[in-house]
C-alpha cells in the first residue's frame, strides 16, 4: 500500500477535524474580523461619539478621541487576525513535519520520510554483495568473504580473516534476510582460514596466531551461532597464549587488550581470562592533569617516566566499552567501577563547547610491533587505525555514561558530544561505505562495520514509540 493510500481519508460523512485556532477566542476575533478591520474601527468610532460627553472640550476633542480609539481598535483587530493566520500556518507546518505518523478519527496520517540509516544500510548491503570474493583455494577449499578493504587491486582478491570477520559482523548487523550473503558460508570460510596450530592472524602477520585477530574472529563466529564447544576450545588457546611471557607487545597495548576482552566476552563468557584482562585495564590507567586528574587510557598500558603515553579519546572509549561489557557478565568491584566511571567523566570533560572539529573526535593510528617469528633481527609491524567518533558514540551510549551524565548534571554536555560524534560518523561515509582518507586502502571493512553499528545503536537509543 502506498503512502498516498495510507494517508487518504475513507469515504463517508465524517466531519473535518477542527481547524487550528477554532476556539472561543478564535471565533470572537473571526466574528469581529468579519466586519473587516475598517468596519470594526468605524463601529468603535460611532459608539464613542455617541457616548462621550459634549462638555469634553467641544466637538473637536470628542471626534479626536473617537478617531484615535477607532483606529486603535481597527489596528488591534488586524493584528489579532494576522496572529491567528500565523498560528494556523505554524500548526500546519508542525503537523507536516511531525516525526511519527499518528492515527486520527478520520484515517491514518501520511507516514514520515525515512531517515538516512535505511538508505545507508541498503547501499552497504549492495556493495557487500557486489564485491564479495569467492576463491577455490587448493589447500583450504572454497573461500567466500572479503579482503581487508574493498578497494584492493590484487588479482585474484582473496578473503582474509579480518575482512571476512568484519563482513560477517556487517551481514548480521544489517539483518538482511534474502540469502544472497549466507552467514553459514562466511562461518565456514573463517574456520577454513584458521591456522594449523589454532587461531588466526592478519595477512601481514604470517603464520603465527595473534590474539587480537583471533578474538575478532571468535566474536564474529559466536555472534553467528557457531559451535560453542569449538569456540570455547579456541578461546582457551587464545587466552593461554596471551600472557606477558608469550605476548608482551600485545599485552602492552590498550587496543589489543580491549579487543581480546570483547572477543572472549562473546565467545567464552565463562573464561577466567576475562577477569584477568579486566584487571589489567583497570590497573593500567593514567591520569590527565588537564582534565581534573581524571583517569583515562592511552595507546600503551606499560607507560613509564621514560616512555610516557598520552591520553587518548579513542583508547579511553575502547576501555569504557570493554569494561562496561565485562561488568554485565562478571559484575564489578569498587575499583573497576571507579576506573570505568572516571573514563566516562574524562570523555565528558572535553573543554570545547562544540566537538565537530575538536581533537577528541579525530581519527588516530598506532603501530603494534612484535619480534618477527622467524627472524629475530626483524620486527612484525601491524598498523592499527581507530575510528574515534564511532568509539565515542559506543562509549557514550553505555548505560553507565547516561547515568553519570544525569546524576552529575552533565546531560547537556553528554547530548552535545553524542550529537557531534554521530555527525562525525555520518560525515565519513559515501553511499553506505566508510572511507579512511589519505590511505591506499581507503575503504576498510572494519570502518564500515564500526560506522554502521554506531549509527544503528544511536538510532535504537533515539527511537521513542507513540504511546
Amino acid at each position: 500500500m502506498s503512502q498516498q493510500q495510507l494517508g487518504r481519508r475513507p469515504a463517508g460523512p465524517d466531519p473535518d477535524p477542527p481547524a487550528p485556532g477554532d476556539s472561543r477566542q478564535g471565533r470572537f476575533v473571526g466574528w469581529l474580523g468579519g466586519f473587516g478591520c475598517a468596519a470594526a474601527g468605524y463601529a468603535v468610532f460611532q459608539s464613542l461619539v455617541g457616548v462621550l460627553r459634549q462638555q469634553i472640550s467641544g466637538d473637536a476633542a470628542r471626534y479626536g478621541i473617537a478617531t484615535v480609539s477607532g483606529v486603535g481598535t481597527g489596528l488591534a483587530a488586524w493584528l489579532a487576525a494576522a496572529l491567528l493566520r500565523a498560528r494556523a500556518a505554524a500548526d500546519d507546518a508542525a503537523q507536516a513535519t511531525v516525526p511519527h505518523a499518528r492515527g486520527t478519527a478520520t484515517g491514518l496520517a501520511t507516514a514520515p520520510s525515512p531517515g538516512p540509516l535505511p538508505t545507508l544500510a541498503a547501499a552497504a548491503h549492495h556493495t557487500l554483495r557486489s564485491e564479495v570474493a569467492v576463491v577455490d583455494d587448493p589447500d583450504r577449499g572454497l573461500l567466500t568473504g572479503w579482503p581487508h578493504a574493498l578497494d584492493e587491486q590484487t588479482e585474484p582478491v582473496r578473503p582474509t580473516p579480518t575482512g571476512t570477520a568484519y563482513g560477517l559482523h556487517l551481514v548480521l548487523e544489517l539483518g538482511v534476510q534474502d540469502g544472497r550473503l549466507s552467514p553459514s558460508e562466511l562461518v565456514g570460510t573463517l574456520w577454513r582460514l584458521r591456522l594449523a596450530d589454532g587461531g588466526w592472524a592478519a595477512r601481514s602477520q604470517g603464520s603465527v596466531p595473534r590474539p587480537e585477530v583471533t578474538a575478532l574472529v571468535l566474536g564474529a563466529l559466536a555472534r553467528a551461532g557457531a559451535d560453542p564447544e569449538r569456540l570455547a576450545d579456541e578461546a582457551a588457546r587464545c587466552a593461554a597464549r596471551f600472557t606477558a611471557d608469550l605476548e608482551p607487545s600485545g599485552l602492552a597495548r590498550t587496543h589489543v587488550v580491549t579487543t581480546v576482552l570483547r572477543g572472549l566476552l562473546r565467545a567464552a563468557p565463562d573464561s577466567p581470562a576475562i577477569a584477568r584482562l579486566r584487571d589489567e585495564l583497570v590497573d593500567r590507567t593514567i591520569t590527565d592533569p588537564a582534565r581534573e586528574h581524571r583517569r583515562c587510557w592511552g595507546p600503551s598500558l606499560r607507560a613509564s617516566a621514560a616512555h610516557p603515553t598520552r591520553p587518548s579519546p579513542a583508547h579511553t572509549a575502547q576501555a569504557v566499552v570493554a569494561l562496561d561489557r565485562a561488568a554485565r557478565v562478571l559484575g564489578e568491584d569498587v575499583n573497576a567501577r571507579a576506573a570505568r566511571e572516571d573514563g566516562i567523566r574524562w570523555l565528558l570533560s572535553c573543554p570545547m563547547p562544540e566537538h565537530r572539529t575538536c581533537a577528541d573526535l579525530l581519527n588516530t593510528q598506532e603501530e603494534v610491533r612484535r619480534p618477527h617469528p622467524q627472524d629475530s633481527w626483524r620486527q612484525e609491524v601491524l598498523f592499527v587505525r581507530h575510528f574515534t567518533a564511532a568509539w565515542m558514540v559506543r562509549a557514550l551510549l553505555t548505560p553507565g555514561a547516561r547515568e553519570i551524565a544525569a546524576a552529575e548534571g552533565r546531560e547537556a554536555v553528554w547530548h552535545t558530544l553524542l550529537a557531534d560524534a554521530v555527525a562525525g560518523v555520518l560525515r565519513q561515509q559515501d553511499d553506505g561505505i566508510w572511507n579512511w582518507d589519505g590511505h591506499d586502502l581507503g575503504r576498510p571493512l572494519w570502518m564500515t562495520y564500526q560506522g554502521l553499528s554506531a549509527l544503528r545503536a544511536h538510532a535504537v537509543w533515539m527511537y521513542q514509540p507513540e504511546a
